[in-house]
């Protein structure tokens, strides 16, 4: 979602080298200003490296401990005190971090992880293999209830760590260090992916200070090894972070610290930014979506996104299950229309789904078998669902839950009272005070209905939008199958894929995952959100990530 003003499409790094490995297989994610493609700092004028930048979040939802991470805002963070083996360039291009080398065996079923040396947390303390086993294996074990541990599945030990009463201290038995800089991952099939899944923000390092209490570590994590530090997180109102000073990443900052400014409204901090209170908004409100790239009190930027947006239908909600379940869904998907939603109420800054995955992210189609379902169609909706009503006739309301601090009431609103119009049926938001409410009532399957959905994956691979969102190692808070979708044979699909050590063998395969569920339909595809953001007329270089959002550690003020 950002901007650059000097360079869209490089990363550079001062001082530093930075490695990209291997062939870039993604779209690159430039960001350009509206109506320009850069716009370089004032004549003169030069960067102020003691500046704080000041940039819009919402609370976060529970812990900053990686292998927690369930929602964006915590993300945002996390990923800004903990560096990984790889990281990636705005492109999405990977690169090597902590890790010296990631090298697979001929079948991509062992991988040998060598570490840079020398490296460190800001407390001192010696990053090494142990370190990164012992943090993966905390993740990966049930007993922890950490909601990232669907990612390691594919280590050999992962099964052994969901059972009932297993020891919390319990490591995964694929991982061998070999000495201080060599970790030795087996995995329990081939996974080509795994060099690009170790980006995942649940594979960062934590250190040993932080098993004391890990909980408490997690709400006040000092320690870490990225380009920044905790400073202070005052609850409701910001987290504080400045720049750490035995960062040796190839993430070198080039600000003095970051603020995450906590907004319960996306208007409030716009507002903020016209009067020169905010430097960065990463998302205009619906409200301003119209008119803000002609708002002259700030700097406009759009482009393409990797953010794709849906509805989850639980899989244990009543009138969804079997037969009945398949027909209703079709039926939502085809009474959307996705187009006059985008164009009546998000300005355009939204692109129709035709897939489950985003247009920079490759494998990405616009021609899958059955993706018709995707199209509006209010005829064909209601045939749907008069059949569903012969087999159970519908009772109640279609409901949609969404966060109300967040952009989505008025979208919620118009893609309900599209269901209603087509089925005539009752269909209306679910409100959730906060997006920390909202985030935990999904997480604890306490949602009544419906409710919105969405993906921006950590690593840009179509693995990590399908395996993480749909295969059944990732339901029931082991991922971000928050729908409980359990399909053996989109589960073969993926354990199909990640055996093909090429990533262009695996799209067929990818592909054919997806036609699954546009005939499952466990979430009901919108659109990929467009990049809308802003900036203060202040900052000088503003730079969005693969995923559409700031690159923290790039953003610049003049003095």
């Amino acid at each position: 979602m950002r901007i650059s003003f000097l360079n869209f499409n490089r990363v550079r790094s001062v001082g530093k080298k930075i490695a990209v490995a291997g062939i870039a297989f993604f779209t690159a994610l430039s960001l350009a200003a509206c109506g320009s493609t850069s716009k370089p700092a004032s004549s003169g004028s030069s960067m102020d490296k003691n500046a704080i930048i000041t940039v819009n979040s919402v609370e976060p939802t529970g812990e900053l401990l990686p292998g927690n991470v369930s929602d964006t805002a915590s993300w945002k963070i996390a990923t800004q005190l903990f560096d990984g083996l790889v990281t990636f360039t705005n492109k999405g291009e990977l690169v090597m971090d902590e890790a010296e080398s990631i090298t697979p065996n001929a079948d991509a079923s062992v991988y040998t992880i060598t570490l840079k040396k020398g490296l460190q947390f800001s407390n001192g303390e010696a990053i090494t293999a142990q370190t990164y086993a012992r943090a993966w294996s905390y993740a990966a074990n049930a007993a922890n209830a950490q909601v990232g541990a669907s990612i390691f599945a594919t280590i050999k030990g992962y099964d052994e760590l969901q059972a009932e009463g297993v020891d919390p201290q319990a490591q995964l038995s694929g991982l061998k260090v070999v000495d201080d800089q060599t970790l030795e991952v087996t995995l329990n099939a081939p996974d080509s992916s795994f060099s690009y899944k170790v980006g995942d923000v649940a594979f960062l390092p934590i250190p040993s200070v932080a098993y004391k209490d890990i909980h408490a570590f997690g709400k006040n994590p000092t320690v870490s090894n990225g380009p920044y530090v905790l400073e202070k997180w005052n609850i409701n109102k910001n987290i504080k972070l400045r720049v750490n000073k035995k960062y040796s990443g190839v993430r070198e900052p080039k600000n003095a610290g970051i603020d995450f400014v906590v907004y319960d409204s996306l208007d409030s901090a716009y507002s903020d930014l016209q009067g020169g209170n905010l430097d960065v908004l990463d998302t205009i409100p619906t409200s301003a979506l119209a008119n803000y790239k002609n708002d002259h009190s700030i700097q406009a930027f759009s482009d393409s996104s990797s953010a794709f947006k849906s509805i989850t239908i639980p899989q244990h909600l009543a009138h969804f299950q079997g037969e009945e379940g398949a027909l209703r869904r079709a039926a939502i998907s085809y009474a959307i229309d996705r187009e006059s939603v985008i164009n009546k109420i998000l300005s355009g800054a939204a692109t129709p789904a035709t897939d489950f995955l985003a247009p920079v992210i490759a494998g990405y189609s616009k021609n899958l078998n059955g993706s018709e379902v995707l199209t509006y169609d209010a005829k064909k909706a209601k045939e749907l669902w008069e059949q569903a009503d012969a087999i159970s006739t519908w009772e109640g309301t279609f409901t949609i839950g969404y966060n109300a601090d967040g952009p989505y009431k008025e979208w919620v609103d118009a893609v309900a009272n599209s269901i209603s119009n087509s089925l005539d049926i009752t269909a209306e938001g679910d409100a959730y005070a906060t997006s920390k409410d909202f985030a935990t009532a999904v997480n604890k399957r306490e949602t009544s209905g419906a409710f919105r959905s969405g993906l921006q994956s950590d690593y840009p691979h179509p693995k990590g939008y399908l395996f993480q969102a749909y295969d059944s190692a990732s339901a029931d808070g082991k991922g971000l199958n928050n729908g409980d979708y359990k399909s053996a044979e989109f589960d073969a699909f993926m354990d199909k894929a990640a055996a093909q050590t090429e990533l262009k063998d695996s799209i067929d395969t990818y592909h054919q995952s997806e036609e699954l569920l546009l005939k499952d339909l466990p979430v009901i595809p919108l659109w990929y959100d467009n990049v809308s953001a802003g900036a203060a007329q202040k900052m000088k270089t503003v730079k969005f990530n693969y995923m559409g959002l700031p690159s923290y550690y790039e953003l610049e003020k003049a003095e």
